[in-house]
């Protein structure tokens, strides 16, 4: 009669009769493209999903008729349920059973019904007694998507709502990779790579590319640059290389002063960096597992750049091989992976690590920063170098873990990421230095103003005298919070930013170049105005971590030693003049203009401002942390006050433009007395003459006006 049994049926206890035409066409599509194992259960019903779904998921209550073959005069099972659940019955008693237990309650999606499935699917779980034939077996759905099965049906429909809202469909479950006419190629700093099509969509796919992360590369770039030229080659590794656009980058344009390894936990992200390395004409070097299969440049074309393209964990990596440098790039915090970074990284490398955690970083998720990185903190208006410095003083603890200490060369924070690359000194003796500078930070919640705790493990009888302002004798209760454990020392090293924008010359990094000069210019707590690319005092005489550092203008190259430490007597000159030095080092932390601004006062251009406070005697310079940040060492007082004396009121008329003038007893420079301690008489207002109200307004502790 042309009708044959189903295996499939036979496998859920109950006879389906599909006409043998069907089944040949299912045989013949499923020999030109085999389905993936975990999607085996689910039969096709559209080329956007996999040829195979469940028996559940059906388009019209038709469709689930034909599985229960209903004729009159003969009883038939229920496709969905086992047979001891529901017997066998008659077609219009199987027909309302189809219709209001499995129809009615499923759920829809793109013209597709998720009925509900009583089949022995999905585990259950044993009863008290433990036997499991004896406990009721549980209804569950099957996903249509990810194949999935749900037990509810609110969660169901959740589950189907964030596979839309992230964008993903059957393909993202898929192993098979998708065809070469599907992907984008892209091209960043003469590299080429192909992405996916949804490589700018913000998800977590297995190869995500982020254009917007160019800046971050670029920097990363940077400072590979400088270390190979100290020392050549040197062993770098991209351990998470999705794409592989940052390891191309580096063989593509170092070339022989590099030897690179691109590794990826995901195989479909392998595949792909092995592509882009022969789209790039680079020669593929692979583990030692698939040594024997190793693939060349084709064309006929040699190219002497080899890339290495490993297949691990991170983690694992890392503990297997030294590197010189390593960056660490992976789908939110790296703290997972900086113990393994830092086992065996060798003596003066660099580990650069990028961290997307922006909500733990930036406190909007105060709980996870607790969970993650075990600091506290609060969302201030220095909350993005709070971020950098939380991050410091995880890779801080970790290297001192494997007995080595760190150089902070570089602290990045932007909207997207936080870059951190450090300089790694072994030895237990770097490591305590390195240290004993995390420290708690005490922030006064009410003025913001913020300083570091003291040394020492005695405990103060009042921790508030530390702070420079007088909050928590003028105010009530308590006024201040305790930040931490967080990163005190500098997050810049000049020499290094120096030489990384002479690289980003060299090649022509555009983006790069303004953020560096900024940097530079922030580590020296200087103006653009005195800042020069080209002294030769600086980047020609570089001293780091007690090691001279070859640079391309050293004429003196005995004095050079790559890799090894200087003699006794050079290091004990180093260490003295570090130590006078020290105070030279930037500030910590900056205050926003517009946060200190006063009510009805407009307030002076940012350039002519920085000239005031550096006329005052402070050490001044703007950050790229805020852009309407300042960077000072001058105390929070003192900071209001020049901010006062040259703002100038709103209104016409009251007063012509210039400096406000402060009464003859508060000069710049002295300190600002309590607020309780002041008492000025209020003098007589004559029409015209506004120093009555400039000098109540004045006597107002703190303004609670913010011009954010």
């Amino acid at each position: 009669d042309g009708l044959v049994v189903s295996e499939k049926a036979k496998s859920n206890n109950f006879d389906v009769k599909i006409p043998k035409s069907e089944l040949e066409a299912e045989e013949k599509g499923a020999e030109e493209e085999r389905p993936r194992e975990s999607d085996s259960n689910i039969l096709d019903v559209s080329s956007e999903y996999p040829r195979d779904k469940h028996i559940s998921i059906q388009r019209q209550l038709a469709d689930l008729e034909k599985l229960a073959d209903l004729s009159e005069g003969e009883r038939k099972s229920c496709p969905l349920c086992p047979e001891d659940k529901f017997k066998a019955c008659y077609s219009h008693k199987l027909h309302r059973h189809l219709q209001n237990l499995h129809w009615k309650v499923s759920v829809e999606f793109e013209g597709y019904r998720m009925c509900i499935c009583h089949l022995s699917c999905r585990p259950v779980k044993p009863n008290l007694v433990g036997d499991q034939t004896l406990s009721k077996l549980g209804a569950h759905y099957h996903c249509i998507i990810c194949s999935a099965t749900i037990v509810r049906r609110t969660d169901m429909i959740g589950h189907i709502n964030r596979h839309v809202n992230k964008g993903e469909t059957e393909s993202r479950f898929i192993t098979a990779r998708a065809p070469k006419s599907s992907y984008e190629v892209v091209k960043e700093s003469a590299t080429d790579v192909q992405v996916l099509p949804n490589h700018s969509t913000p998800q977590k796919t297995d190869s995500y590319f982020n254009p917007k992360m160019k800046l971050n590369r670029q920097l990363i770039f940077c400072a590979l640059a400088v270390l190979s030229e100290e020392r050549k080659p040197i062993e770098c590794l991209d351990a998470f290389g999705a794409t592989g656009i940052m390891g191309l980058q580096w063989a593509k344009h170092l070339r022989s002063s590099v030897k690179v390894t691109i590794n990826d936990c995901n195989e479909t992200s392998v595949a792909m960096i092995k592509e882009n390395c022969h789209l790039n004409k680079m020669k593929v070097k692979l583990n030692i597992k698939e040594e024997d299969n190793d693939e060349t440049v084709g064309n006929g074309e040699e190219n002497s750049d080899t890339i290495e393209v490993t297949k691990m964990d991170a983690n694992v990596v890392m503990h297997l091989r030294s590197f010189d440098f390593i960056h660490l790039d992976p789908f939110g915090t790296s703290v997972n992976y900086l113990d393994a970074a830092f086992r065996n990284v060798r003596n003066l490398g660099i580990v650069s690590l990028t961290s997307t955690d922006i909500s733990s970083l930036y406190a909007k998720a105060q709980h996870v920063t607790q969970r993650h990185y075990g600091c506290n903190i609060v969302r201030t208006e220095y909350y993005k170098e709070l971020a950098a410095r939380t991050v410091i003083a995880a890779v801080t603890r970790a290297a001192a873990r494997c007995n080595k200490g760190i150089e902070v060369l570089l602290a990045v924070a932007l909207e997207h990421f936080v870059l951190v690359v450090v300089r790694v000194l072994r030895g237990p003796a770097p490591a305590d230095d390195s240290a004993r500078k995390v420290r708690y930070l005490i922030h006064c919640q009410w003025c913001e103003e913020r300083v570091f705790q003291r040394e020492g493990n005695m405990m103060e009888e009042n921790p508030y005298q530390q702070l420079p302002c007088d909050c928590h004798g003028s105010m009530p209760g308590k006024t201040a919070v305790l930040l931490g454990p967080l990163w005190s020392g500098a997050l810049f090293n000049t020499g290094f930013l120096r030489r990384m924008l002479l690289e980003a010359v060299k090649y022509g990094l555009d983006e790069a170049q303004p953020l560096l000069k900024t940097l530079v210019c922030e580590s020296e707590c200087t103006t653009p105005k005195r800042f020069s690319t080209h002294n030769p005092g600086d980047e020609y005489k570089q001293e780091e971590c007690g090691v001279y550092i070859r640079t391309p203008n050293t004429s003196a190259k005995s004095h050079l030693v790559h890799g090894k430490r200087k003699s006794e007597e050079a290091l004990r000159s180093t260490a003295k003049r570090q130590r006078a030095e020290h105070s030279a080092e930037h500030p910590p932390f900056y205050y926003n203009i517009h946060r200190h601004s006063i009510k009805g006062m407009n307030m002076p251009k940012l350039n002519k401002f920085l000239s005031y406070l550096s006329e005052a005697g402070f050490r001044v310079s703007r950050t790229h942390f805020d852009p309407m940040g300042v960077r000072t060492n001058a105390p929070l007082a003192q900071f209001k006050t020049v901010l006062m004396k040259y703002s100038t009121p709103t209104y016409v008329g009251a007063q012509a433009e210039g400096p406000v003038h402060l009464p003859g007893e508060l000069q710049v420079g002295e300190e600002v007395p309590a607020a309780a301690a002041i008492k000025v008489e209020e003098p007589e207002l004559v029409e015209g003459d506004m120093s009555g109200v400039f000098a109540t307004m004045f006597t107002q502790p703190y303004p609670t006006h913010c011009a954010d």
